[in-house]
């Protein structure tokens, strides 16, 4: 943990928490939990023909940075999180139990952005908005140091853009096959 982790977090605190904000910023950090909203997104991708490639894509970027993220990243560096070192703040959300580095939530909110960057999709950029809303719940929310979404962000960017090359070359495989089978 560095000085900068500590002094954005700290300005956070004394700054911008305030009873409203309080309120939102658990309703935002919620839609992440488990990547539920990009979940509901890519549910809805895949109900269209037209869009089920990027709804595949999306699905294969949540999976790629839960593996990265939480089995993978956390678990090796185990970083602490903010609040179990400075147990002075009060969370408003359930005290975490798993590690802090990489923020999850992060990752998973960009690797959706990115996945839906890549397949064209029309509104990826309030998907961003999005991201950035949920990557900043993490600092609010004392979950996270900013090193740590910052990393996240950064992880979730490659992934979805390794989801979408996966999913590419899946479905470009898959379509040769077809067209060989009604020649």
């Amino acid at each position: 943990m560095t000085w900068f982790d500590w002094s954005i977090l700290d300005f956070i605190q004394n700054h911008l928490r305030s009873g409203g904000m309080d309120t939102l910023m658990v309703w935002i950090t919620t839609l992440g939990n488990g990547g539920a909203v990009w979940l509901a997104i890519a549910a809805v991708l895949l109900l269209r023909k037209k869009t089920r490639r990027a709804g595949v894509c999306l699905l294969a970027a949540i999976a790629l940075t839960a593996v990265c993220c939480n089995l993978g990243l956390k678990p090796l560096i185990a970083r602490p999180r903010p609040c179990h070192l400075d147990p002075s703040v009060q969370l408003l959300i359930p005290n975490p139990t798993d590690f802090s580095f990489p923020s999850g939530h992060t990752a998973a909110s960009f690797a959706a952005v990115a996945a839906l960057y890549y397949f064209r999709c029309r509104y990826w950029y309030l998907a961003g908005i999005l991201a950035v809303l949920i990557a900043f719940s993490r600092l609010y929310l004392y979950v996270h140091f900013p090193t740590d979404v910052l990393a996240g962000a950064l992880l979730g960017l490659m992934l979805g853009w390794c989801s979408v090359t996966l999913v590419r070359l899946i479905f470009r495989k898959t379509d040769l096959k077809r067209r060989k089978k009604t020649c």
